[in-house]
């Protein structure tokens, strides 16, 4: 059974920093991607970043580059979204995501995913 789990969620002043962490189990396949995902209230899900297992190719939406950076450990178990002077526009829900095809592009249609952790960005 896969699961993402993610965690480091919170509450941060505008121009401030957080680190979430997605914990992976059940998939050893070499090649998969994870990505991140965002879901603001009352708008749709929006890719953020992704990262491939096999070769570290990384991908960012427009509005976070050169503010956010996605990066795995040396198990490739666990993968990580740095987040840098964030913006209340960076407030929402951020889901952790696993494509087995190892491609890192935001728009495919990625199978498994976690339950979520909350990100708001106010003063």
């Amino acid at each position: 059974q896969v699961q993402l789990v993610e965690s480091g969620g919170g509450l941060v002043e505008p121009g401030g920093s957080l680190r979430l962490s997605c914990t992976v189990s059940g998939f050893t396949s070499y090649y998969a991607t994870l990505a991140w995902f965002r879901q603001a209230p009352g708008k749709e899900r929006e890719g953020v970043s992704c990262i491939s297992r096999s070769d570290g190719d990384t991908s960012h939406a427009h509005s976070v580059q050169g503010r956010f950076t996605i990066s795995l450990n040396n198990a490739k178990d666990t993968v990580y979204l740095q987040m840098n002077s964030l913006r209340p526009e960076d407030t929402a829900v951020y889901y952790c995501a696993l494509d087995p095809s190892g491609i890192c592009i935001l728009n495919r249609p990625y199978q498994y995913w976690g339950q979520g952790t909350q990100v708001t960005v106010s003063s």
